[in-house]
């Protein structure tokens, strides 16, 4: 289980690439373009702020780290690190087992 979810994330982060930033607005600097995310332009965060609060500004950076661990790169990651705790589990699981059929004989 473990090899198969290691080797599932490698083929991922071998062949994704990193999702471009949904931007608010861009910024042109020497006529290169650049994407300037939601959630680092002053105008969102203060709109959202204005709107729902604090906790909505906390809420929404939040949302936005969860949404960005099923992306690209991220995702291989991500899996990598279900498969570890999977594994383990199963792991723990099948030893608890195999020591109470022991301690039955």
């Amino acid at each position: 289980m473990l090899a198969i979810g290691l080797c599932c994330a490698l083929l991922i982060y071998l062949t994704a690439e990193d999702d471009p930033v949904s931007a608010v607005s861009y910024v042109v600097v020497d006529g290169v373009t650049y994407p300037i995310a939601p959630g680092s332009s002053k105008m969102y965060v203060r709109e959202l702020q204005r709107f729902g609060g604090k906790a909505t500004v906390l809420i929404d950076e939040l949302n936005r780290w969860f949404a960005g661990l099923w992306q690209g790169k991220s995702l291989a990651i991500t899996v990598a690190w279900i498969s570890i705790v999977v594994s383990l589990g199963v792991f723990l699981f099948a030893r608890d087992l195999s020591s109470d059929a022991n301690s039955d004989e």
